[in-house]
């Protein structure tokens, strides 16, 4: 058995401290520096507003001979142009200052696209007031644009809608392990409109190996659908288990100490590591008197068949569930067949 680690031992782990940060204690923020493309981006943006400026001045000049008209064009689409490079110099500050700062890939990778969205309807909005200078006849065109566009594709705006559902509830997010429907996997992408999974299992594979597929849906299902979160942050685990039959007569005390003594070998380190992380999380919520054992727990069960079931339960994170299951099933079976006048297993009527 592993000796027992104190609490701020656990609290320092990587593992641990990670999941710590999740549920609000975040670490100072680390100084981000600019690469040197992105320093090229932010000069050349200079440099286009300095250009902006400077054809601005000369227009209306005598250096060129323009009508009214075209001075008030020429000057109200530089205006724009300006524009439209500072909302993108800005969009470059932020993901490289701000969303470059963030750790976490999957936060980043969100706020990217948010980021992404936020550019582009500014933009859409400094290209309108260009073509349109009649704001109100601009917003009239929109408006009802909007109408128009928004009966013919109802399906697309409810899954953009589904989008934003996914971003403020967060069901699931990259990188989580879900159920939804008849369909598993890993989330890789979550776009405006469709979501993303890599399959595991499936209909030609059984367990939780990769089938090799991508399925992808529409971000709508989220709101009609059930959604199994199989890494959901507050508990990024699962509760697996192992069962072998045996007879009645078998020395039952045995076999549970020595399942347990065999999965705690293998994972008892990990499992209280991430026991700690849970007590901790859950302690911050209405549900903080659960009790969580730290270590693999062994229960018997009366099976249908005249045979007693042990069950050996240990958490384990979703992705290494297989791996380890297949790795503790022969040791278990090595170790209760070493005692066979102890532990007496099922035997067929071989003739």
């Amino acid at each position: 058995m592993p000796e027992t680690e104190t609490a701020e031992e656990i609290s320092k782990k990587p593992e641990v401290r990670k999941e710590l940060e999740r549920a609000g204690e975040k670490e100072p923020a680390k100084k981000v520096k600019a690469a040197t493309t992105d320093k090229f981006w932010f000069v050349t943006h200079g440099l286009l507003l300095l250009g902006c400026a400077v054809l601005y001045y000369l227009v209306g000049t005598k250096l060129l001979p323009l009508i009214q008209s075209e001075v008030d064009l020429g000057r109200r689409f530089l205006r724009g142009f300006a524009l439209v490079v500072i909302v993108l110099a800005t969009a470059k500050a932020v993901r490289v200052y701000a969303i470059g700062r963030i750790e976490d890939t999957v936060t980043r990778f969100t706020l990217r696209r948010i980021l992404l969205l936020v550019a582009g309807l500014l933009i859409a909005v400094i290209v309108i007031s260009v073509v349109f200078v009649n704001w109100y006849g601009a917003l009239t065109a929109l408006g009802i644009g909007s109408i128009i566009v928004g009966l013919a594709v109802q399906a697309p705006m409810k899954s953009f809608i589904a989008w934003i559902y996914i971003l403020v509830r967060r069901p699931f997010r990259v990188g989580d392990r879900i159920k939804i429907g008849d369909a598993t996997g890993d989330v890789i992408d979550v776009g405006y409109l469709d979501t993303t999974l890599w399959e595991f299992g499936g209909q030609y594979i059984s367990g939780d190996h990769p089938s090799g597929r991508v399925i992808r849906f529409p971000n709508e299902k989220v709101l009609d659908e059930i959604v199994w979160n199989y890494s959901w942050p507050l508990f990024p685990y699962i509760w697996n288990e192992i069962k072998f039959q045996v007879a009645y007569q078998s020395d039952l005390k045995f076999v549970a100490e020595t399942m347990q003594r065999i999965v705690t070998e293998e994972i008892g380190k990990e499992m209280m590591e991430r026991v700690s992380v849970y007590r901790d999380l859950l302690a911050r919520t209405p549900v903080d008197e659960l009790e969580v054992r730290e270590h693999p727990r062994v229960i018997f069960r009366v099976d249908e068949m005249t045979w007693i079931d042990a069950i050996v339960r240990y958490l384990v994170a979703p992705r290494e569930a297989g791996p380890v299951k297949s790795r503790l099933i022969p040791k278990l079976l090595a170790a209760l067949n070493a005692a066979p006048e102890r532990v007496m297993f099922p035997k067929g009527d071989a003739r």
